[in-house]
């Protein structure tokens, strides 16, 4: 992915999270080994709906961050978005997927939930909030099964 996609990947993050990254944290991390990105477009170039990016290293996988647009989520993008990435990762030699999510995001929990995550640990305090840091969920996946 160019500079132009990591804009994208930017301007789509924004609008879904409180914190965002910009297109330099994106490109930065694109030039990683075994890092990926999937972009979720509505039918044609320029009508993107969501993104997700994943690092695949050493036979495993990791969602690093995904994102839909507010307007666009539950239409089954974010669903999508993971079965994608998780194809991607097992054609690269991931046996497993493994996220982190946020303890008090129900909807996210429940997505990931229904594409095949377990829950597998708790991280405290993983997520700084203006309120007091979160807990993370651990969620695993197995791939090639």
């Amino acid at each position: 992915m160019g500079l132009e996609a990591c804009f994208i990947l930017a301007d789509l993050h924004d609008r879904a999270f409180e914190r965002p990254w910009d297109a330099m944290a994106f490109e930065d991390l694109l030039k990683s080994p075994g890092v990926f990105a999937v972009l979720g477009e509505a039918g044609e170039p320029g009508v993107e709906k969501g993104f997700i990016l994943c690092r695949a290293i050493a036979g495993e996988a990791e969602i690093l961050t995904i994102g839909v647009d507010p307007a666009a989520r539950r239409r089954g993008w974010g669903g999508a978005l993971v079965e994608m990435a998780a194809g991607i990762a097992s054609e690269t030699g991931s046996e497993a997927m493994f996220l982190e999510v946020a303890a008090d995001n129900a909807g996210a929990i429940a997505l990931y939930a229904a594409t095949g995550f377990a829950r597998v640990g708790l991280r405290k305090g993983y997520y700084p909030h203006q309120d007091g840091a979160r807990d993370a969920i651990v969620m695993r996946r197995a791939l090639n099964s």
